[in-house]
This record gives structure tokens, sequence and C-alpha cells, in this order.
């Protein structure tokens, strides 16, 4: 008796039937979630394009529409006469908060002010470049001769220091807290030397320059004895304009000027500075305007930076010249 052939049911497929469907399934589930995927990839490139061009800008409209001299608009809804206030904050270089320009720019604004009674630089700094040092203490005494009756004081708050004594020097009178640190009156220029890591490390240094001393200042190099002396000749020169400014600013007011020790580049307490004749009195801006200027009502003339400039410095594009001022190639410094 002979079996007789049936063909298999729809629900009666083969095992291999049912693989070759499911992994049909699988691929066809596996392109829906790669293209779902990918579009969201491409919606998050393209919101973050569009964030970083908003966000581009609305900077630049800030950038318009904020005042390069904030601090010149201060000055609004005042009384009849105040005491202008100037900050001189941080490094003294080009380029920073307290520069030459950023500080010529405000006390020219708060003398040529018919209101204002009286000028404070209120100062708190390490000190920085002697040229522009050099520059503010030069315009104060030309202000000082122009506006007779303006005066002129220098307050200084936690460090007034270097370069930061040497302008306060140009003022009328100093004050300080007693704990004050003052003084400094110094001149510096440090670098870093690799010459033993080069050798160290196998590499070797190669400069053309055009010039026997061109390349005196460079890390890489061995210093030479004639180079060192005529660098520290530059030092000493930079230092007697120092010493010779501020004997000139405080005149017979400086107690010992003879004193070695004056001049050697160190720094004082308030308390000592008063002694030693480098200050006039102890005080802060607020009892300078009360009690000596006599006009207690403050108003603050100091320029300040954009909020593009501040941005823009947030994200370091001071770097490189921060760099360079620390391993010595922007000169000497009053610090």
């Amino acid at each position: 008796m002979s079996d007789e052939w049936k063909a298999p049911d729809a629900d009666e497929q083969s095992p291999q039937s049912e693989r070759r469907e499911n992994d049909r399934s699988w691929k066809l589930l596996e392109k829906t979630l790669l293209a779902s995927v990918q579009e969201q990839r491409r919606a998050r490139r393209w919101g973050i394009f569009f964030k970083i061009l908003t966000f581009a800008y609305l900077l630049g409209v800030l950038a318009m529409f904020t005042p390069l001299f904030s601090g010149m608009e201060k000055s609004a809804g005042k009384g009849d006469h105040y005491t202008a206030v100037i900050d001189v904050k941080g490094v003294i270089a080009d380029k920073e908060a307290a520069s030459a320009d950023n500080l010529v720019g405000a006390l020219r604004a708060a003398f040529d002010d018919p209101k204002v009674k009286g000028v404070i630089l209120r100062i708190n700094s390490p000190g920085g470049s002697p040229v522009q040092a050099g520059y503010v203490y030069d315009e104060i005494r030309r202000l000082r001769g122009l506006h007779p009756t303006v005066k002129v004081y220098a307050v200084i708050a936690d460090l007034g220091a270097s370069g930061a004594y040497y302008i306060a020097s140009a003022a009328d009178d100093i004050y300080a807290d007693k704990a004050s640190l003052v003084g400094s009156i110094g001149v510096t220029a440090a670098g870093y030397g690799f010459v033993g890591t080069m050798e160290k490390l196998g590499m070797e240094r190669r400069a053309y320059t055009s010039g026997a001393h061109k390349s005196f200042l460079d890390p890489f190099q061995p210093q030479k004895p004639d180079e060192t002396q005529f660098w520290q000749g530059v030092l000493d020169t930079t230092h007697n304009q120092f010493i010779a400014m501020v004997k000139q600013g405080r005149g017979d007011r400086l107690k010992d000027k003879d004193n070695p020790d004056m001049f050697s580049g160190l720094i004082w307490s308030g308390e000592q500075a008063l002694q030693l004749g480098l200050i006039d009195g102890l005080g802060s801006s607020s009892s300078v305007a009360r009690d000596v200027i006599g006009e207690k009502d403050m108003v603050d003339f100091t320029v300040e930076d954009s909020a593009f400039d501040r941005f823009s410095k947030k994200l370091g594009t001071s770097v490189a010249d921060r760099v360079a001022m620390y391993m010595g190639f922007d000169g000497p410094s009053l610090r």
C-alpha cells in the first residue's frame, strides 16, 4: 500500500522557511531603525548649527550696541559736583584693562568734566610695562598743570607695586590701608633656559639671524657674558628712570632718599610706607572722597571693554601676549 504525498499547509511551513522570513523581518526593522537614527543625527547637527548661528548674530548685535566707553556714561543723574574715580586694576600693559590708552582716556574725560572736583586713582595692581606706566605718569602731570584746581589722589587697596606705584607717584597725594602692600621700586625681565633640556632630548636648535646679537634672548641658546651684561645695563637704565620719576613725583616727602633699600625692589605695608614717605596717609577711596576732596558722591570714569571684547578675551585671544610676557619677550617689566 503506497503513501499518497500531500503539499504542506500554510500553517505547516518548514523551520528553514520560518528562519528566512524572520531574517527578512529583522533586516527590514534594522533598516528602519538606522534610517531613524540617521535622521535624528541630521536634525541634531542642523539644530546645533542654527543655535551657533543665532548666538553669533546676537553677540554681534550686542557688540554693536554696547558702548566702548561705558564708564563715561556713569555720571548721569549726579549732583552739581562729585569725585571722579578711575580704576587701575590688574597688569598694566597694552590691550589690558589698565592700559595707557584706557587710563589716559578716562583721565582726560574726568578733567574735562566741569562737575569733577577731584580725581581718585583706585589702584590694585602688581605693575607691568614701564612704557605704559610712563605714559600715564606724564599725562597725569600734564593734566594737573592744565587744571591746577583739580587734585589727583592715588588710593592703594591691596597692592600698589612697581609700575602701579610709578603711576601713583604722579598724584598730588597717595593714600593706602595700613595693611596694603606698597613699593617694589625695581625692574624685572624673567625668562627660561632650555639648553640642557634640548641636549638631553638630543635636539638641536637652528636659528638663522642677521646681526651678531639678534637672538640673545633666545631661551634655547646658552647665555653669553657680554650679552648678559648688556641686558643688565638695559634693566639698570630703566630702573634709574623709575627712581627719577618717583623722586620727581614725591619730592621732599620721601623721608630717606639715600636709603638703598628704598629703591631695591622691596615692598612694605601701608603703615611702613607712611613712615618712609612713600604715601601721605591712611584711608580708602570713600574716606578720601568725603574727608579730603569734600565730595562723597563718586562717579566711575573707568573705561571698560565692550561685551564683545570681554567675551573674546575669555576665549583666549590674549594667550599669546601673556605667554610672550612671562617668557621674557615683552621687554622689561615694572613688577
